[in-house]
């Protein structure tokens, strides 16, 4: 793939909305630009753990067996839904005392779907020292896409309070995240038929 168009299918993928893009905007919303910063090195090793090995060795397993494909689908779905329900029931107040973590950016991206397609269909299917600098530029777009989605987060965070509300901001993130939830489970138990 020319190194163009992996650019462009790359920052189209992850221009998307998705959960991994939900969290950033809602952190960026909750504790701003500069806290949120290290959220993306959550982001960056969620990818690059699923990419590197599903790439370089777990492609020819999940062709030859659907139902790999499938559980990791179902996985996906749980942790997402669970993810939504956490953010729906949180407490105005403690959205400060208990921001997003790294640690929750990094299990919602190895479980994104995302993860997947990039591995699978967008990433050259090439041995691990020839990947590396595909891999390299991989990372420098998720950090400017991940930035981006942060800073629209921060931008909601300083539009006027009162008609918008402290809750607002997660409950629609948990609203994105179960529709995203029930999806892929759709989609999971489409393939079944």
């Amino acid at each position: 793939m020319p190194l163009l168009s992996f650019a462009l299918a790359i920052l189209l993928l992850l221009a998307t909305p998705g959960p991994t893009n939900t969290l950033l905007w809602l952190s960026g919303a909750a504790v701003g630009m500069r806290r949120s910063l290290p959220l993306l090195l959550g982001e960056v090793g969620g990818y690059l753990t699923v990419i590197v090995p599903t790439t370089v060795l777990a492609a020819p397993l999940i062709s030859a067996h659907p139902e790999i494909g499938l559980l990791l689908k179902l996985a996906a779905a749980c942790w997402i839904l669970f993810m939504a329900h956490a953010l729906w029931t949180m407490k105005a107040h403690s959205a400060s005392e208990r921001p997003i973590t790294a640690g929750q950016v990094f299990v919602t991206t190895l479980l994104n779907p995302k993860a997947l397609i990039i591995a699978l269909v967008i990433m050259p299917q090439l041995g691990l020292v020839a990947m590396l600098p595909w891999l390299f530029g991989f990372a420098a777009l998720t950090l400017s896409a991940g930035s981006l989605w942060i800073a629209a987060g921060t931008l909601l965070a300083r539009l006027p309070r009162r008609p918008v509300g402290p809750r607002l901001p997660r409950r629609i993130a948990a609203a994105c995240l179960a529709a995203f939830s029930f999806g892929i489970a759709g989609s999971a138990l489409a393939s079944m038929l």
